[in-house]
């Protein structure tokens, strides 16, 4: 199949391909430039394009992929930077629309490295991109893609809950499908709630990623490689379980698997480096790259974000991660 550009049209209409195609959250994320300050005393902001799933596919752009996502902001002026933001990473935002009457979410966090960044949502009264409806889907564009990305958030609450798993159905596990577990407690009531809508998406995927604490919601099994076998039980036909400090664990129903540590780095903002990890393993999942070469190429990428106080911005070119490689650590 041929590859499109992001605003390149198809013959006789059709909607384009793309590399990768997410849908999820978006927002604005207002980081202090000063860390290890208590949020109340910090003086200065940076002002940063947001969400998981939009940084996804951020960082797949900054790979070299043609990307797109799927997602809803307010009809005000943080809207329309979002807009600005995601032509200028190079990621296609014909399918993120505006939902009037609800505000842009914005995102704060504090920064205490090298492990406590506690955030911030204001999502209220709801956030636009649990605004997604399946009838304003491009289901063709969706089925093409050659990888596709949701997220457990977007399975909180309706219509985003509907339209994402209307989308994995028609999607049929057509190419790669991606469901991140993306567990935030604060948007469910509680695991069990969370629990059945997760496992009608996982029976649409063949990629399932999530940390210790999503795939603990996931599946009710914590200790990773029983929690990857749980994963595969459930449909997907590849398990990557993040295990923070010992590294990321990848299984595959063909019987591969990998293990890999995470590169040395100075961390100064966590957060943002499970995107990145993301996006990376789309890039090496569309190169055909064995597990192993993909868990350390996503794990570099991680890395490098983790060591920058932004994450969109701050998501790695190609010769970073190479360099990070190539060195053995991010310097």
């Amino acid at each position: 199949m041929r590859d499109y550009k992001a605003g390149e049209s198809r013959d006789e209409g059709k909607p384009m391909a793309y590399d990768l195609i997410t849908m999820g959250r978006i927002g604005v994320d207002l980081y202090p430039l000063q860390a290890g300050v208590p949020l109340a005393q910090v003086s200065s902001f940076g002002k940063f394009l947001g969400g998981s799933a939009t940084n996804v596919a951020v960082a797949a752009a900054r790979l070299g992929r043609n990307t797109a996502v799927i997602t809803r902001t307010g009809d005000d002026p943080f809207g329309a930077y979002l807009h600005e933001a995601l032509r200028g990473f190079g990621v296609d935002d014909r399918w993120v629309t505006p939902v009037p009457g609800l505000p842009t979410p914005v995102t704060f966090c504090e920064v205490f490295p090298p492990d406590d960044f506690p955030l911030y949502f204001y999502r209220q009264p709801k956030a636009p991109d649990l605004e997604i409806d399946a009838h304003d889907l491009d289901l063709d564009a969706i089925r093409e893609a050659r990888i596709f990305w949701v997220t457990g958030t977007g399975l909180s609450e309706e219509p985003s809950r509907t339209a994402t798993l209307a989308a994995l159905a028609h999607r049929a596990r057509t190419g790669t499908t991606v469901f991140d577990l993306d567990w935030r407690p604060m948007f469910w009531t509680h695991p069990d709630q969370a629990r059945p809508f997760y496992a009608e998406a996982l029976r649409h995927t063949t990629v399932a990623v999530g940390n210790l604490d999503e795939v603990e919601v996931a599946t009710g099994v914590r200790e990773p490689h029983a929690a990857a076998r749980a994963l595969l039980a459930a449909g997907a036909e590849i398990a990557v379980v993040k295990q923070g400090p010992k590294g990321v664990l990848a299984v595959s129903a063909s019987g591969e698997s990998a293990e890999v540590l995470p590169l040395p780095v100075t961390v100064l903002n966590g957060l943002g480096a499970g995107d990145a990890f993301g996006g990376s393993l789309c890039h090496g999942l569309l190169e055909g790259w064995d597990l192993e070469t993909i868990m350390r190429h996503a794990n570099a990428a991680g890395a490098i974000v983790a060591s920058r106080l932004e994450c969109s911005s701050a998501m790695p070119t190609p010769d970073e991660v190479a360099a990070a490689l190539a060195a053995g650590a991010v310097l």
